[in-house]
């Protein structure tokens, strides 16, 4: 904890020094970064009231109250005077306050052109994934939207290391699991069928949150693989639409069933599975990840065919982490 403490500090050393947070003169301006801040809300908002832009910024009122009062001596705002309450008097810029505004903010954007400027596309979408991310981790509700697309190049690896990391911290699943996750996903891309299988991301502004699998098993049967959601990322029904969208593919591509396996003691997967219509068929005990654990077999029938009297079982698969929720799901948490 020290240690990330003194990184967090650090980072925010950097940072305020780097953007002139603590300029008296926010970019050779008439105002400092407060009020640059507040500038761009009313412009943002208006008309705004007082109440509002203290929501957004999270600021005492009275400063705030004071920086409003500063703008109206200055000219740069105006309140509506139909009520005699101040914090009901909606807020607006002038044309002198939105010229002020537009100058401060084409210097910004300048100042942040020169950076990005510096650097090459790839350590450009690296600085955008790691802003993001690290937003996404301090306040998990910044953004709730999140679209479901197919894996990019270099990401289906990526699965392979994120569950590795979150099984080895929830579970104590070490070694043999990672080699399985490796093994899982080289094969998946070595043998990959286009009109067959896929790969799909959860997505939040470039940050991959979540990942699932859908292979080809033969004789119309598919398998759902390696589902995860990243803990900043949970509660935002992540699990549920990555399921759902094998699912619709599966029936598009005219499987007549899909199937997975997991483990008992991820809770929150077996949720999602069974809120989707997977049912639990079989159970086993194995010693793959070093003490005993049983896993499961959930089978989904997409066709009359697949539930008749008749129906065929699904075939059993070496072990491997197929169709689980990543860790921390022990804890409550799950999409």
């Amino acid at each position: 904890m020290d240690q990330a403490i003194e990184s967090v500090r650090a980072f925010n050393r950097f940072f305020t020094r780097h953007v002139g947070a603590i300029d008296a003169r926010f970019l050779d301006t008439d105002v400092n970064l407060a009020e640059a801040r507040l500038l761009f809300e009313i412009a943002r908002q208006q008309p705004v009231l007082a109440n509002a832009l203290q929501d957004t910024l999270g600021l005492d009122r009275g400063y705030l109250s004071r920086m409003i009062a500063r703008f109206e001596t200055r000219g740069w705002v105006i309140r509506d005077r139909l009520s005699e309450d101040a914090r009901a008097r909606p807020i607006a810029l002038t044309p002198k306050g939105h010229a002020i505004f537009t100058l401060i903010d084409e210097r910004q954007r300048t100042a942040v052109a020169q950076d990005l400027d510096r650097l090459s596309v790839v350590e450009r979408d690296d600085l955008m994934q790691a802003l993001t991310k690290a937003r996404l981790l301090l306040d998990p509700q910044a953004c709730a939207r999140f679209t479901i697309r197919p894996a990019r190049t270099g990401e289906v690896s990526q699965v392979a290391t994120r569950q590795s990391i979150l099984y080895a911290q929830s579970h104590g699943w070490g070694r043999e699991l990672e080699a399985l996750e490796a093994e899982t996903t080289a094969a998946f891309l070595r043998n990959f069928k286009p009109d067959r299988e896929q790969c799909w991301v959860a997505d939040i502004e470039g940050v991959m949150a979540g990942a699932v699998f859908l292979t080809d098993e033969g004789e119309d049967v598919a398998r759902l693989r390696l589902l995860h959601v990243e803990p900043f990322a949970r509660q935002r029904g992540i699990g549920d639409a990555l399921v759902r969208t094998c699912i619709g593919f599966a029936r598009d591509k005219g499987y007549a069933a899909v199937t997975l396996w997991t483990h008992t003691v991820l809770d929150a997967a077996r949720r999602i599975y069974a809120r989707n219509g997977f049912t639990c068929v079989s159970t086993d005990v194995h010693h793959a990840f070093g003490d005993p654990v049983q896993g499961e077999t959930w089978h989904l029938p997409l066709s009359q065919a697949a539930i008749g009297p008749h129906a065929r079982s699904p075939r059993p698969v070496p072990l491997a982490p197929f169709g689980e929720e990543v860790a921390g799901e022990h804890r409550g948490g799950h999409a």
